[in-house]
Parts: structure tokens; C-alpha cells; sequence
């Protein structure tokens, strides 16, 4: 029997889980009217860029102790997968904005307090890889010159973090990050992509920017566990960074197989071929979910060591890379109605073949590391 206390909280959680729900799906519902015009103004609707608040990707992994979820990587890719299915821009920068939570909870206790300290809902967006502009030693902090490309969400963001290299321990360099108001930076408009237009991830300009130290942190302490810290916090960063970028591009990929049904496929003249692409196409795209699925519960539940961050980072690659090859084959065989300026499937084509060529999802790097982890750890599984 449950007590009084324990239904309550009970109670609560659930209308907590249903009010979630309810927001994602008026986040889904919004992105997927205005999907064509975000591609077209190359950024989020504020309208849009609101309702990715109310559905909890900022605050999804903030610390509790500032009112955020510090929530788990499994329902990011379910969330995240789900909005991009409707509007890839969107769900790419509610993915970021999440992840980007993350990363500044690694930032020193007074740094944390800037950012959230009205609350965790704060959106932040980045600039981190590879370092850019110019970080000088000043006293209490640094001073930023110079600028930093492709900030997804730029334009509703609150804070951005961007990286520059700083001088470290015995001539060494580091690769160190700094939190910045976005009040304080310039926005350039350098976004004209083919794909993932609507992200408006565009340029920072920065000039002589003072940033006091508690709100900067290098980047090798993302490979490291906070401590004391909830499970998404205990992470290193390489097993889950990938897995991130991969899920809009898998609700992209899904988009991309729904458009090309309902566009090229006939039920009175359909031929075999189709039928071999549809079927082909979805398992490819039903394979990378199942990847991603299990990358995330290993994220979240998994013993973390070097070779499941390797596997991680290759199911994920290898996940996205499923993806783009499925929408590639839905797009060449669309004929002139996938070449249409509205053709969702065309869309949903530049939106997969841009997202998936994210530097995180290369499946180079991410062989070259799973190699050395199965030559370590003693062998393949």
C-alpha cells in the first residue's frame, strides 16, 4: 500500500508528465506549420522558438538544484527525434539547446548561478568546436576578441558558449570555454546553407568581451563525472555527443520517408521497385532508431568505460549514416515532384544530407575510436 505522501507525489508526477506532453505536442503541432517558413527566413519563429521552452529542452539536462530535469538521454532522442519529424530545424535546436544545458553545468558554482538563476529555462547556444577567436588573460577572467561560426538558435538564445585556446600548464595550450549574455555579442548573418536552414546558425562577434573566470571551464572536464552529480552529469561527453546531433536527424529521416510515401506512392501504380525502396528505406531507418535507442539506454544505465563510449560514438555515426543513405535513395527515385521548392521530401532530402555531416557523426573518427577500444578492452562485442 502506498501512503498518503507517496500517492500525492504520485499525483503529481503524473500531471507533471502530462503537461510535458501536452507542450511537445503543441511544440510538434507549431514547427510543423511553419517548417517551410522557417527553411524560407533561414531561423525559428519566436512563436516556435517559445513553445521549444514550454515543451523543457533547456532546462531537460539542468541541474535539479536549479529547477532543471537533469533528465535522461533516452527521452531527449524520443523528444528530439519526434519534433524534428516535424520541422528538422526545430528539433535541432531543441536538441542543442538541451545539450547545451549540459555542458554549462559544468561550469564553477557562480557561473551556474548567472545562468539560471531566474530559473532554468534559459536558452544557450554555442560555438565550442573548433576553438575561434581570441582569449586573453586579464585580471579576474578573460577578455574575448574576434568571432565564432554557426551558433545554432543564435537569434532566441540568452547566453552563448563559445571556445577559444588559452595558454595552459607547461607550455601546453587549452581548449577553454566561455560563457557569454548574448546581449553582449554581435550576431552575423552567415547562415545560407542547403540544409538545417531554419537553425539560424549563424556568426558571434565579440570585441574586448570581459568574462570573469567562474564562468569559463576547459573542455577536457567534460571528460570527467561532476560529482555527486545525476546520471546525464556523470557522462563523458564523447558517449553521448554524437547520439545527440544523431536524433533530429533520425526524425528527419522518418519525415523524409513519410513525405515520399504520400508524394510518389501510388496505391493503383505503384510498381515492385517502390515496393523495394519502401521497404528498404524504413528498415534502414528502423535500424538507426534501434541504435540510437540502445545507445541512450547505455547512456543512461550503462557502465560507463572506453569501449562503450566507442560503441556509442559508432552506433551513432553509423545510425546517421543509415539515415542519410535511406533519404538519399527516397529522394533520387522522387522524380520532378521531389524537385519542387515545396516538396517535403526535397526538404527533409537537404535538411538529413546537412545534419549528417556533422563533424560528430563522422564515422571515421568514430572507427578509428572504436578500434582502439576493442584493442584495449580485448576484443569486439
Amino acid at each position: 500500500m502506498l501512503t498518503a505522501r507517496q500517492q500525492a507525489g504520485e499525483v503529481r508526477n503524473d500531471a507533471r508528465q502530462d503537461a510535458r506532453q501536452d507542450a511537445r505536442s503543441l511544440l510538434v503541432e507549431a514547427a510543423a506549420r511553419d517548417a517551410r517558413g522557417a527553411d524560407e527566413r533561414r531561423r525559428l519563429d519566436p512563436q516556435v522558438a517559445a513553445a521549444v521552452v514550454e515543451a523543457g529542452f533547456p532546462r531537460h539536462f539542468v541541474p535539479a538544484k536549479w529547477g532543471g530535469t537533469a533528465g535522461s538521454f533516452a527521452q531527449l532522442l524520443a523528444d528530439a527525434s519526434a519534433v524534428a519529424e516535424a520541422c528538422a530545424a526545430t528539433g535541432w535546436c531543441a536538441a542543442l539547446y538541451a545539450a547545451h544545458g549540459r555542458l554549462a553545468a559544468y561550469l564553477p558554482e557562480q557561473g551556474q548561478y548567472d545562468l539560471w538563476v531566474h530559473g532554468p529555462d534559459a536558452r544557450i547556444a554555442a560555438s565550442i568546436v573548433p576553438p575561434q577567436g581570441r582569449a586573453t588573460a586579464v585580471a579576474g577572467g578573460w577578455r574575448l576578441d574576434g568571432e565564432w561560426r554557426t551558433a545554432s538558435g543564435v537569434d532566441h538564445a540568452e547566453w552563448v558558449l563559445v571556445a577559444s585556446w588559452t595558454p595552459g600548464r607547461d607550455g601546453t595550450r587549452e581548449h577553454r570555454i566561455f560563457a557569454v549574455p548574448r546581449a553582449e555579442l554581435s550576431v552575423r548573418d552567415t547562415w545560407d546553407s542547403v540544409g538545417l536552414r531554419g537553425t539560424g546558425s549563424n556568426s558571434v562577434v565579440g570585441d574586448g568581451i570581459d568574462v570573469p573566470a567562474h564562468r569559463s571551464f576547459t573542455l577536457d572536464a567534460l571528460l570527467r563525472p561532476l560529482p555527486d552529480a545525476a546520471r546525464c552529469h556523470r557522462v563523458p561527453y564523447p558517449m553521448v555527443a554524437a547520439l545527440i546531433f544523431a536524433a533530429p536527424v533520425l526524425g528527419a529521416a522518418r519525415a523524409a520517408l513519410r513525405a515520399w510515401t504520400a508524394e510518389c506512392v501510388q496505391e493503383a501504380s505503384r510498381t515492385p521497385g517502390q515496393n523495394l525502396l519502401l521497404a528498404g528505406a524504413s528498415a534502414r531507418i528502423h535500424a538507426a532508431r534501434l541504435l540510437l535507442e540502445a545507445a541512450a539506454d547505455r547512456a543512461d544505465r550503462g557502465e560507463i568505460t572506453p569501449l562503450a563510449v566507442a560503441e556509442n560514438r559508432r552506433d551513432a555515426a553509423t545510425a546517421a549514416a543509415l539515415c542519410r543513405e535511406a533519404v538519399d535513395e527516397l529522394f533520387h527515385a522522387s522524380g520532378m515532384r521531389g524537385q519542387s521548392a515545396g516538396s517535403p521530401t526535397q526538404r527533409a532530402w537537404r535538411d538529413v544530407t546537412t545534419a549528417a555531416a556533422h563533424g560528430a557523426l563522422g564515422l571515421d573518427g568514430a572507427a578509428d575510436a572504436y578500434a582502439d577500444a576493442v584493442l584495449v578492452s580485448g576484443g569486439a562485442r
